[in-house]
């Protein structure tokens, strides 16, 4: 797929921007010899002057720049030229505050330019780093292959990933690998699997998906986002035992009722970029019925893993650093607490997120729709602005872990969720949530 057909299969109305700067004339910055017949070759086969094209197109009614990779230009690779468009390209976004989409394929730097070449990554960080301050969404597509600094910058920089299916993708190109390495780990499945890529999106469904991605980043809603209506029962439970046991519940509505009732659509992030992933706790983007957008993070019922709380302060980052405001739904006994999720790093992520949400400037609504076990709960929770559904409880720790650490017998655990003031209507009193939300009002006349 050359760079002219990416951008076929994405938008309809690419308009190119003018070149900027070429590379140094003749045989280039370090006088590679032949290196002028070489681009002139790899122009007459590609017809491209330079490994990228540039300029601005409507991705499902959303505009955005453009960057597309010709593979055909040297193997895609970044040299001084590759840099001055690409910076040019940037530099136009800000300007007309539009967000940034690169299309890459790309084997990485150019051997002809040397040192000239590589530092042309902290050129492109730079201007990656300019938008990303300028409140800008930067989405980056995967193809075939994106490896070497192409992806350490521009790909896995950006902050949505996605991948065409079978895409090799990694830091290493195949000619540099160690000969013993598992190619299977340098592929976008590989990728998504550990975290470093939002998902693998077929070719016929890209242009769809990007544009989801580019109309929900920038139409942010305006001031907070309110707790959604209770989906369970709403009578009040009658001790911390009831309180307990209602939240635990098979049939108690779940995260993806409340998503669904809150978003007309969504679309998901996956990882925490830092090779791990975590089905348990979900975030990402949705349209709320007025067309605009808010984040949320939402637990799932399961103890949360180190990867979930990083995913969800990547989430809330990202939002609050495009002004996009955050609901974060509140489900789990606890963080996860096995021999992995320590040596995942479990008390560095709480804190991470602890610190994301206390940092947020975009205003952050939590719902607790379930149970609320000690700090891996707190840590989604919104400091003054947290809520309960009443079929749900919040607890300093689980009862039967409370009364271990009580040293009290297993069979005193009722007794101590009595005791703990754990119910909604106990953590109202205590400060701890605002209110407890009720079920939707009927449809009046007419509505």
């Amino acid at each position: 797929m050359s760079a002219r057909e990416a951008l076929a299969l994405v938008c309809d109305d690419f308009t190119e921007l003018p070149a900027a700067e070429g590379p140094s004339a003749g045989d280039g910055p370090i006088g590679w010899p032949g290196y002028d017949r070489t681009r002139a070759a790899a122009a007459a086969r590609s017809g491209e002057s330079e490994s990228v094209v540039c300029g601005t197109g409507t991705v499902g009614g959303t505009r955005t720049v453009l960057v597309s990779f010709e593979f055909g230009f040297l193997g895609g690779s970044i040299g001084e030229g590759t840099g001055a468009r690409i910076a040019a390209a940037h530099a136009h976004a800000r300007a007309h505050r539009l967000p940034v989409t690169v299309l890459l394929a790309t084997g990485g730097s150019r051997m002809h330019e040397g040192m000239r070449a590589l530092v042309q990554l902290q050129r492109l960080a730079g201007e990656s780093a300019r938008t990303r301050a300028a409140g800008l969404p930067q989405l980056a597509v995967l193809r075939d292959p994106t490896t070497g600094g192409g992806w350490a910058t521009l790909g896995a920089g950006s902050d949505v990933v996605l991948a065409l299916p079978g895409a090799q993708v990694g830091f290493a190109g195949s000619r540099v690998r160690p000969p013993d390495a598992d190619p299977a780990a340098y592929t976008a499945a590989s990728q998504l699997a550990h975290g470093h890529v939002d998902a693998v999106v077929p070719a016929e469904e890209l242009r769809g998906v990007l544009g989801r991605w580019l109309s929900l980043l920038t139409r942010p809603a305006e001031g907070r986002v309110p707790p959604p209506y209770a989906l369970g029962g709403t009578a009040p439970a009658a001790s911390g035992r009831e309180a307990v046991a209602r939240a635990r519940r098979p049939e108690r509505p779940r995260a993806d009722r409340y998503l669904a009732e809150v978003f007309t659509e969504r679309a998901e992030l996956s990882g925490d970029r830092a090779g791990g992933t975590d089905p348990g706790t979900r975030c990402g983007f949705g349209r709320l019925p007025d067309g605009r957008t808010a984040a949320y993070a939402a637990q799932c019922g399961t103890a949360t893993r180190p990867a979930g709380f990083r995913t969800a302060a990547r989430l809330v980052r990202l939002a609050d650093r495009l002004g996009i405001p955050v609901l974060t739904l509140i489900d789990t006994p606890g963080a996860a607490n096995d021999a992995a999720a320590e040596r995942a790093g479990a008390g560095p992520a709480i804190a991470e997120l602890f610190g994301a949400v206390a940092e947020a400037r975009v205003p952050v609504t939590a719902l607790l729709v379930g149970e609320g076990g000690s700090g891996g709960a707190l840590a989604l929770a919104a400091p003054g602005d947290t809520w309960a559904t009443p079929d749900s409880y919040f607890s300093v720790i689980a009862p039967e872990l409370a009364a271990a650490i009580l040293k009290r017998p297993p069979e005193e655990a009722d007794e101590t969720a009595d005791r703990l003031r754990l119910r909604p209507e106990d953590l109202v009193a205590l400060g701890v949530v605002r209110g407890v939300v009720g079920a939707r009002p009927p449809a009046g006349p007419g509505g």
